[in-house]
């Protein structure tokens, strides 16, 4: 189990996380929802120490990861799909995918079945510059590339941002797949209100830099979280 806890984290005189306080269970789907710029993102860099935290402790599977350097949360099993992908436009897909395997001690020969298995575009287009992918293509090779170094908890901010609704619904049914199948544990950051409901296990829902409600996936209509999402 992913266990944050009483987390705070500042932007020069801005609070932006203010004792933020949340489970993600391990073998399930975990969506956190909340409109632009409460804090969604700044909570998942802290997740993979990209910025520190001021206060509180983030632990994986009772390992505390709060003073860990990013490298090392990799090693106990974390990985992120950045919003806006952060693909290497000049890399081909098959050097983008083996990048993700950098943390490995030893590198793959080549990129395992089971990745072109779950994105077969990505085979079809393996020698192809990252940059010449749609961006739906990029998202898939955003999460090919984070599935390389063999995660136990993917995390991932709006891979639904700017994708085309077929190609949401396929990265819907992809991550639904490794959660039940590969019994991965999926932290998902969402807009996209009608895909998280579809696909979503448990909820978080974020204002102001604090959890403000939190359920079973099932019940995300019942509380009323479209309305607490809305702009």
């Amino acid at each position: 189990m992913l266990t944050i806890e009483s987390l705070n984290q500042y932007y020069g005189g801005s609070h932006i996380l203010r004792n933020v306080s949340m489970t993600v269970p391990e073998g399930e789907l975990t969506v956190l929802l909340g409109r632009n710029g409460v804090g969604k993102t700044t909570l998942l860099r802290c997740l993979m120490g990209v910025v520190p935290t001021k206060n509180g402790s983030i632990a994986w599977r009772d390992t505390a990861l709060t003073k860990m350097p990013t490298h090392a949360r990799v090693a106990h099993g974390l990985a992120y799909v950045p919003q806006g992908r952060d693909i290497f436009p000049r890399l081909t897909v098959e050097e983008n995918l083996l990048v993700g395997a950098a943390s490995k001690k030893r590198m793959p020969k080549g990129v395992p079945e089971h990745i072109y298995t779950l994105f077969p575009v990505l085979k079809d287009m393996k020698s192809r510059r990252g940059g010449d992918l749609s961006g739906g293509q990029q998202q898939q090779l955003a999460i090919g590339r984070a599935l390389m170094s063999e995660p136990q908890l993917l995390i991932l901010d709006e891979p639904t941002e700017g994708i085309q609704p077929s190609i949401i619904q396929e990265i819907g049914r992809t991550l639904r797949r490794l959660v039940e199948e590969m019994n991965l544990t999926v932290l998902l950051v969402e807009q996209y209100y009608d895909f998280a409901k579809a696909i979503a296990d448990r909820y978080w829902v974020m204002s102001r830099g604090e959890i403000v409600a939190g359920g079973a996936g099932a019940q995300m209509d019942a509380d009323g979280v479209r309305e607490l999402i809305a702009v």
